[in-house]
């Protein structure tokens, strides 16, 4: 065994000879049976022949088989907890002598737990203010907000104008043109075009407008970043958008509730149930980067490159639910992966003293909540969870499923057992007069 300071091992593997002729006979004894070697029935081949007619074969097999078995007794002999698979190098396969080679592979760090009860944290208070209360109403009320119809005037500012549009891109004649029908432009509203309010003030229903749009670099929509399109705009419709008034009937119309003051109290109830879930969420990461900060243990690059990989899937699958291809973003993929090792380091790290918090506390996991965890993943993917708990136990990811929730078990031990103290609120500083 070749030792360091890593989490990266080396350990030089020999089988016996004996061992690698039973197991080279027996590959061969059965590509005899399968064999097509001409002048000779399928089984009848000698075996000497079909041995020098499949060597290349027959030794890979012996190898694949072998190696891993062996590999597997020595590290439960040793009692180390490998991380992914082993890589096999210096082979050495010669007749009548032993198979050796070196399987280099990683295990779990070692670590001694530092002290994980009593921590102190600062917690954000998770009281509703009146102007919180006030901004959801208006949200609420935003939401429920109606469009009618304006048939006695032209578009003004404000307005919501119903259109059909067709892009053309003027760089690229054969690319295909940005359509749409009945889409709704609001008329110098946030996050509209500037030349889509400049070229329909004023228009009516049934008018037509043709204009360009220079897009920024910049630009939210990364399709359209950068590039200049031609567009002929038909106004279907205009409509003015008519928001309700906050009484009992409005209370009614969105709820099951009777009242206006029934529903601020509901409303005020689930604005301090989510302000509570996030303050004790980031005191909880708080906790966690306390005790990173204070281990410093190697952490295996398998788990760390598992990470990163994790991450940048979960960005390609955002900019796909976006409409865009990541194969067509101009980004340094490879610098991404760099830039973002330490943090999944620390995230490892973060996993790895959870997972000895839940050994010490014997924290365990039962199979209902499991299932529970892999019914919110389905409903996330849009699928079955019968079908998703088959494919993660087929592929494996059960224990990944597992490990998370005992993670987060251990969080919420440390969490329970840790000294909150009111986060202070910043208190701005008066310029000196």
């Amino acid at each position: 065994m070749v030792e360091s300071d890593t989490c990266k091992k080396e350990l030089v593997i020999e089988i016996p000879p004996d061992i690698v002729k039973q197991e080279s006979d027996a590959v061969t004894a059965q590509y005899r049976r399968l064999a097509r070697i001409p002048g000779f029935r399928p089984g009848h081949a000698p075996a000497s022949l079909v041995r020098r007619h499949f060597q290349s074969d027959i030794r890979s097999e012996v190898v694949q088989t072998l190696l891993p078995k062996y590999f597997e007794n020595a590290i439960k002999d040793q009692k180390m907890a490998v991380v992914g698979r082993p890589h096999f190098a210096d082979l050495k396969f010669e007749d009548d002598s032993p198979l050796t080679a070196t399987a280099k592979f990683e295990i779990l760090p070692e670590f001694e737990l530092k002290d994980y009860q009593g921590l102190e944290v600062e917690q954000q208070s998770f009281e509703v203010t009146e102007e919180e209360l006030k901004q959801a109403l208006e949200d609420l009320r935003q939401r429920a907000a109606t469009f009618e119809p304006v048939e006695d005037r032209a578009a003004q500012d404000g307005d919501y104008v119903s259109v059909n549009y067709r892009g053309v891109d003027k760089a690229d004649a054969e690319a295909k043109p940005l359509e749409a029908s009945d889409a709704m432009v609001h008329l110098s509203g946030e996050g509209s075009v500037p030349e889509f309010t400049e070229n329909l003030l004023g228009a009516k229903p049934g008018d037509v407008r043709e204009f360009e749009v220079n897009y920024p670099e910049d630009y939210s929509s990364k399709p359209l970043a950068g590039k200049a399109l031609s567009y002929r705009v038909e106004v279907v419709a205009i409509k003015k958008k008519v928001v309700p008034e906050l009484d009992d009937e409005f209370a009614r119309s969105v709820s099951e509730l009777k009242t206006m003051e029934e529903l601020n109290a509901r409303v005020k109830e689930n604005l301090a149930g989510r302000k509570k879930y996030e303050a004790e969420s980031e005191a909880k990461q708080g906790l966690l980067k306390q005790l990173v900060a204070a281990h410093s243990f190697p952490v295996p690059d398998t788990l760390v490159d598992a990470q990163v990989d994790g991450k940048l899937e979960r960005f390609m699958g955002r900019l796909a639910s976006q409409g865009i291809d990541p194969r067509t973003v101009s980004l340094d993929w490879q610098k991404l992966r760099e830039d973002g090792r330490p943090e999944a380091e620390k995230e490892v790290r973060g996993s790895l003293i959870l997972e000895k918090v839940a050994e010490a506390e014997t924290i365990e996991i039962k199979e209902e909540e499991v299932d529970e965890l892999v019914r919110e993943l389905a409903q996330e993917r849009h699928e079955a969870p019968a079908t998703l708990k088959t494919r993660l136990t087929r592929d494996g990811e059960l224990p990944t499923i597992e490990r998370r929730l005992r993670n987060q078990k251990a969080l919420d031990l440390i969490y329970q057992r840790a000294k909150i103290k009111p986060k202070s609120e910043a208190v701005p500083s008066q310029a000196e007069g």
